[in-house]
C-alpha cells in the first residue's frame, strides 16, 4: 500500500496560503466531483477574528435575512469508490489558538482512521503565465520523499496554517506530502487562476493515483491565459516584463539548472513574507 495509504485528507484554506484562490480551487474542484458530507466543523467562536474575516449577509428564499459565519471542516465523499479516497479540509484560515484548531481536526483524524494527509498551497512569485506552472512539492516524512521522490524543505521562518497542520499530523502519526503552487504576481488580481488550480490538482493525481475529474478546468486555465496575453499586447512594459521572466524560467528548466531552483524560490518566498503569518492578504 502507498505510504499515504487509501484515505487521504487533501487540505487548503482561503488565506495567506491561498495566491490567486489556486489551492481552494482545487479542493472546491474536489467537492464538485463528488458528493461530499460534512463530517467536523469548528465553533466559530474559537478561531476566527470577525474583524479580519467578517460574516456575510444575505437574503433566503422567503426573503428573509440570514447570516453566514467564516467556517472550517472536515468533509468525507458519501459514496466512495473503490480505491484511495479523497477527504477535504477546507475553510478560512484560523486567526487565534492554531494549535488547538490542528488538534481539533487531528483527533477527528485519528478517529476516522485517516491514513495520509496532502495540503495544498499557492503563492505569488516571479513566474511568467505562458509556462507550466511551477509546483514544489515537499514531505517532512522520509517514507514519503523516497516513495514519491519529493524534496525536504530547509526553510526556517515564519509560516501560515498549512505549516502548522502537517506538524500536528506528522506528531500523531499521519504522514503527510504538501504542494505548493507558484503564481504569477502580475495577475494577482485575475482571480480565480485556473491554470494555478489544474496544475495542483495534476500534480496531486500524480502523487496519489487519485484520478480527478477536470476536463472543464482545461478550457477555463486556456481562457484567463489568453485573457492575459490580451492585457499584456496593449502594455509593452508588462510584455516585456514576461519576456524576462519567460527567460530566466526557460533558464531554470534547462537541463544545466539546479533541481534546487524551484525549491530554493519557495523559500524566498516565504522570507519575504516578513508580515507574518497571521496576515490576510490575498
Amino acid at each position: 500500500m502507498d505510504v499515504l495509504g487509501s484515505r487521504i485528507v487533501i487540505v487548503a484554506f482561503d488565506g495567506w496560503n491561498d495566491a490567486g484562490e489556486g489551492a481552494s480551487g482545487a479542493v472546491e474542484a474536489l467537492r464538485a466531483a463528488n458528493d461530499y458530507e460534512l463530517v467536523h466543523a469548528v465553533d466559530p467562536e474559537l478561531y476566527f477574528d470577525y474583524q479580519y474575516t467578517r460574516p456575510s449577509s444575505q437574503m433566503d428564499a422567503e426573503g428573509r435575512r440570514q447570516l453566514t459565519w467564516p467556517e472550517a471542516g472536515l468533509w468525507r465523499p458519501r459514496h466512495p469508490a473503490p480505491g484511495p479516497e479523497f477527504w477535504v479540509l477546507t475553510g478560512v484560515e484560523p486567526a487565534r489558538t492554531w494549535q488547538a484548531f490542528a488538534s481539533e481536526f487531528i483527533d477527528v483524524a485519528l478517529r476516522d482512521d485517516i491514513t495520509g494527509v496532502v495540503t495544498l498551497g499557492a503563492m505569488l512569485s516571479d513566474v511568467p503565465h505562458t509556462r507550466p506552472i511551477s509546483i514544489f512539492a515537499s514531505s517532512q516524512n522520509e517514507q514519503v520523499r523516497e516513495a514519491h521522490g519529493l524534496e525536504r524543505s530547509l526553510y526556517e521562518g515564519p509560516v501560515g496554517i498549512l505549516s502548522v497542520f502537517e506538524h500536528f499530523a506528522e506528531s500523531a502519526g499521519i504522514p503527510t506530502a504538501s504542494l505548493w503552487a507558484s503564481v504569477p504576481h502580475y495577475v494577482a488580481t485575475a482571480t480565480p487562476s485556473p491554470k494555478v488550480t489544474l496544475a495542483l490538482l495534476d500534480r496531486l493525481e500524480e502523487l496519489t493515483g487519485v484520478d480527478v475529474p477536470r476536463d472543464s478546468l482545461r478550457t477555463e486555465a486556456a481562457a484567463w491565459e489568453a485573457s492575459i496575453d490580451a492585457a499584456a499586447a496593449d502594455d509593452e512594459d508588462m510584455a516585456e516584463y514576461i519576456r524576462q521572466l519567460e527567460r530566466t524560467r526557460d533558464t531554470w528548466d534547462s537541463p544545466e539548472a539546479s533541481g534546487d531552483a524551484i525549491a530554493q524560490a519557495f523559500e524566498r518566498y516565504l522570507r519575504r513574507r516578513d508580515d507574518g503569518p497571521g496576515d490576510r492578504k490575498r
